[in-house]
């Protein structure tokens, strides 16, 4: 089993190394969408796929002006939650 997995690994690595010096991206593009979320007393944004928040805010006008802020500066989108977690509204920023 261990020889197998390690020709796997190998064939794998093969593989990516071509891909990239043919120019292909291997990895998963970081995103840059912006969440307007409920936080504790307030609201918080966090980046699309972070654990962590950027900021937090007593209003959720405040947190939604940070978060296009953001959105504007990485060509992204805002995405604005409800109290109960649901999405509310989506506003994109891309440049397509």
């Amino acid at each position: 089993m261990p020889q197998e997995n390690s020709l796997i690994d190998a064939i794998q690595k093969l593989i990516e190394a071509v891909l990239s010096a043919l120019g292909y991206k291997t990895t998963k593009k970081r995103t840059w969408h912006q969440h307007v979320v409920p936080y504790q007393d307030g609201w918080a944004v966090r980046r699309e796929g972070n654990k962590r928040i950027t900021s937090k805010h007593r209003k959720q006008s405040t947190a939604i002006n940070k978060a296009k802020i953001l959105a504007k500066r990485y060509d992204a989108d805002v995405v604005i939650h409800r109290e109960s977690g649901g999405i509310r509204d989506r506003i994109s920023y891309r440049e397509d």
